[in-house]
């Protein structure tokens, strides 16, 4: 059998405005967290989130959060990628409340991760549009922060 093995990409932090709240569909909670800003660093790559996209996420009556998210990221020399991913976050009911209250919480109390993916006509970054990556999440007030790792 062969070992899942992974190489550390870049650490995300998100910065979100208020909620849009939808309400309560068929689905589950819908609220929509519009992207106001951030920044990513890693050893291949850095830069900001542009502020446009949102996470247009989905709480189910389970209580596990479903991040829906569409993000540009803007790289330090000017490339543009976009960056879509879900996921799921998790854990028990009193955690879960002071999430959603803005409460600081050791991320080892809950599941946080995400599967994003990278689309880019940029040929230095190419090589994102070719890969699979894992995020661990982390949520603070201000928004997501994630340790972003490529599938080797």
């Amino acid at each position: 059998m062969l070992s899942l093995q992974s190489s550390f990409l870049f650490t995300l932090m998100g910065t979100v405005a208020d909620p849009i709240e939808i309400g309560t569909t068929p689905s589950g909670l819908r609220r929509i967290f519009p992207i106001i800003g951030g920044t990513f660093e890693g050893p291949k790559l850095r830069g900001r989130l542009l502020p446009v996209g949102a996470d247009q996420m989905l709480e189910r009556s389970d209580l596990v959060v479903i991040p829906d998210v569409r993000m540009i990221l803007e790289t330090d020399d000017g490339r543009p990628i976009m960056m879509s991913y879900n996921g799921y976050r998790h854990g028990p009911r009193d955690v879960m409340e002071r999430l959603a209250r803005g409460e600081p919480v050791d991320p080892s109390a809950y599941y946080f991760r995400i599967v994003p993916r990278f689309e880019t006509g940029s040929d230095k970054y190419g090589w994102l549009n070719r890969i699979l990556t894992i995020g661990i999440g982390r949520r603070l007030p201000q928004g997501p922060v994630y340790d972003v790792h490529e599938i080797l």
